[in-house]
């Protein structure tokens, strides 16, 4: 794939207001994304510290995050109907709506986070046991800080290496479930807490599956191009195809 940078902002628009509201509904994206990780992060902390304090404020702070879908989705609405955006205009609001769903489902997998830390009682896992799957949320953070690094510069390159490191995480992830299993069967006083361990590595892949997605959507938006369902090796092949 070629190294050169190819600049996919957005266009200039005989309207300077039409050009202002595309742009706002951008900056609102980035937005909810800082909340939404935020929240993510918030949630692990909680978990990790066994702080049920922070994990009732990442609960609380979920209405936030749907209260910004909420708004986005209703300015989305107004610029197709006022607007009827075409071509790159259309396929940035389209690539908006489908952002802010999984960025709301993010929003819902911290809080989800939050919740087992709320209820895990006397089923809490040790400090020690909690040493890989907070590594594993590490990089699974990573991966979406530097997938709304590559929305806010609409930057396919970087989009397209978020979505290759995918099968980094579905590989550790993987490895975290075989661990807990092979706990659960030495162990059967574990079962509980193994169990409790799963959920939250199984949130955790969710939100890398969801910037995966959010990575395609910005593929689509720049190029038109819907990769969705091809492979590391297709999509690769083709990015080189329009990049160059």
């Amino acid at each position: 794939m070629s190294n050169n940078h190819t600049d996919f902002g957005l266009k200039q628009h005989t309207s300077k207001k039409f050009e202002a509201e595309l742009e706002g509904v951008r900056s609102q994206l980035l937005e909810l994304g800082g909340v939404v990780e935020e929240q993510l992060r918030l949630a692990m902390n909680a978990l990790v510290n066994n702080d049920d304090q922070l994990a009732q404020q990442v609960i609380r702070g979920d209405q936030v995050v749907n209260g910004h879908e909420i708004e986005i989705n209703d300015l989305c609405t107004e610029i197709l109907a006022r607007r009827q955006p075409a071509a790159m205009d259309l396929r940035l609001i389209v690539a908006v709506l489908k952002t802010v769903t999984d960025l709301e489902r993010i929003g819902d997998d911290a809080k989800r986070i939050a919740r087992f830390v709320h209820e895990m009682g006397q089923h809490y896992p040790r400090k020690s046991q909690l040493n890989r799957l907070n590594d594993f949320s590490g990089r699974v953070r990573e991966r979406l800080r530097e997938t709304l690094d590559a929305f806010s510069r609409i930057d396919v390159q970087a989009a397209f290496v978020v979505k290759k490191l995918d099968d980094e995480l579905d590989d550790e992830y993987r490895s975290i479930m075989r661990e807990q299993i092979a706990s659960m069967s030495a162990e059967p006083r574990q079962i509980p807490v193994a169990l409790n361990l799963i959920w939250i590595a199984k949130a955790l892949e969710r939100v890398g599956d969801r910037s995966c997605n959010i990575c395609e959507y910005i593929i689509y938006y720049a190029l038109g191009k819907d990769v969705r369902h091809l492979t590391i090796e297709q999509t690769a092949r083709d990015l080189k195809q329009e990049l160059e």
